[in-house]
């Protein structure tokens, strides 16, 4: 009586119970379940017509859309594999995505069009170029392919260990690797998220995280699963996004924490008009406490931290508060919240562990790699066995992220390990001197990263954004870390900038700021 797990299935009990209630919104457009499922299905059946064989790979180049959104379940159900791409990229990326993931047909929206036509010698195997607008010379129209189709197709019988999706990482230092996720994978993602976010039918889902990040850290499924509202956001600046929760009655959004901080830091007048009991999922990166603390405390919103990559699916921890901790001050509960937390239920295996493989104790202190092993590990990276290799070792993958546990088995990030500072053969975390630069009235946003020293071998050094209308000096900065750090985390010197690089899911790219602040003038 065993069935493969996919979260196509919670495709199937969305068609059975929740066909008359509206699950798409876009604009102006609101499209029930079984609308959605309609377009779908037309859409499945026009990709057959277009020849796409089970195993071929449909790529998309896309904000946050309806169509989009389609692609996860049109795409599969015929027992092809979805290739979300960052559109944020540039166009030699875009080439060279397609390439490698051997993409047959790519979908694009109208602006990225033009980047695609131009690389059209370069992309021999995309055999279909379709458009999410209007059909133009070269290219199909998804909505005219959908209206000429039936939603008459026969579903493909797929396994729980058949690939669902290949999500390419950033590539910041090095070419993007196609990260292999199946259907099992993903499905048990999904459960974990309903058992501990607790999405219902009533809730109405903001799209804020990318689709293409990790199919929107699955949310492509789980909203869907209980028959809730997707509320798509193609422009997703600070303004637009409060406006959007305001005007649609958002209850739950999940979005990189640099995101939160733009909303933290909107004009009170418009913050004042934000209602209250929005919860919102945070990960990316780690949060800090001062962000948790003023949208909590400002807002009343509900911050739930959790912890991932792309490369397991990508959630495997979360930060639940416990009952007992119900009486935290709030400054004490976002200094909780701020750590990554604990495993996700019957999803993987989550451990910090030493150079030689042993669990570090956990006393808050002792610095250890993440590693993780289960349901949520990927297949591997597509066509690079030598990079599986080096990221899955002795049954574990690794995560390189430096972290402590507490004596609670609460796990907290401490850097990645290429961003840990060593300063005089001390250890520097620059998340928490990071954190530390966000409880400042003047900063908005604060990196910091190490650079040569002739004596100290390096130095920290801070890059910071200030809020609006304020300032503060380096004497001042440096001043208000002396109060709260050891003397050696300091950081050397303090940089004022009008902003921070930044990857296309809200990662600062402290490479860049390396190579900045170290190259020659």
């Amino acid at each position: 009586m065993e069935t493969p797990l996919s979260p196509l299935d919670f495709a199937q009990r969305a068609r059975r119970l929740y066909s008359r209630r509206v699950g798409v919104v876009e604009g102006d457009q609101r499209l029930t379940y079984g609308e959605f499922f309609d377009r779908c299905d037309r859409w499945s059946a026009a990709l057959l017509w277009l020849g796409v064989r089970p195993g071929d790979r449909v790529a998309s180049i896309a904000p946050n859309l309806a169509a989009h959104l389609g692609q996860f379940y049109a795409v599969p159900q015929i027992g092809a594999i979805c290739v979300p791409i960052n559109f944020r990229l540039a166009p030699a990326d875009f080439a060279y995505i397609l390439r490698h993931s051997g993409a047959q047909v790519v979908c694009v929206a109208p602006e990225h069009v033009a980047a695609i036509d131009a690389l059209r010698e370069e992309l021999p195997g995309v055999r279909h170029f379709v458009t999410f607008g209007t059909a133009s010379s070269g290219w199909l129209a998804y909505d005219d392919l959908i209206a000429e189709s039936t939603p008459d197709f026969t579903p493909h019988a797929y396994a729980e260990s058949d690939v669902i999706s290949i999500n390419y990482t950033s590539g910041t230092t090095a070419r993007p690797k196609g990260v292999m996720v199946t259907h099992r994978n993903t499905a048990l993602n999904g459960l974990g998220h309903l058992v501990h976010i607790h999405l219902t039918t009533a809730d109405r889902f903001l799209w804020v995280v990318p689709m293409f990040h990790a199919n929107g850290w699955t949310f492509v499924w789980n909203v869907t699963a209980v028959g809730a509202t997707h509320i798509c956001l193609p422009r997703a600046d600070a303004r637009h996004i409060l406006e959007t929760i305001i005007e649609e009655g958002v209850t739950i959004f999940a979005a990189a924490p640099t995101v939160l901080i733009a909303l933290a830091n909107l004009p009170e007048e418009l913050r004042r008009r934000a209602p209250r009991g929005v919860r919102v999922i945070t990960a990316g990166a780690p949060p800090a406490a001062a962000t948790i603390e003023r949208l909590e405390g400002e807002l009343g919103w509900t911050i739930l931290h959790v912890y991932g990559l792309t490369e397991v699916s990508p959630v495997v921890t979360i930060c639940e508060i416990l009952p007992e901790q119900a009486g935290l001050s709030l400054e004490d509960r976002a200094v909780f919240k701020a750590r990554q937390g604990v495993e996700y239920l019957a999803n993987a295996q989550v451990r910090v562990v030493d150079d030689q493989g042993r669990e570090v104790p956990h006393d808050g202190t002792t610095l250890g790699e993440i590693v993780i092993r289960g349901n949520a590990v990927m297949t591997g990276y597509y066509n690079d066995p030598e990079a599986t290799a080096g990221a899955i070792r002795h049954g574990w993958f690794h995560s390189g992220d430096a972290a402590v546990v507490h004596p609670d088995g609460y796990i907290q990030i401490r850097d990645r390990w290429k961003d840990v500072i060593i300063s005089g053969g001390e250890n520097i975390s620059s998340i928490e001197v990071e954190a530390l630069l966000l409880q400042h009235p003047a900063v908005q946003e604060a990196a910091v990263v190490g650079v040569p020293d002739p004596y100290w071998g390096e130095s920290p050094v801070a890059c910071v954004v200030f809020r609006p209308g304020s300032q503060a000096t380096a004497a001042e900065l440096r001043d208000f870390c002396r109060e709260h750090l050891a003397h050696f985390k300091v950081p050397k010197q303090f940089h004022p900038v009008a902003e921070l690089p930044k990857t296309a899911t809200g990662k600062i790219q402290k490479f860049v700021l390396r190579g900045q602040l170290t190259s020659p003038t």
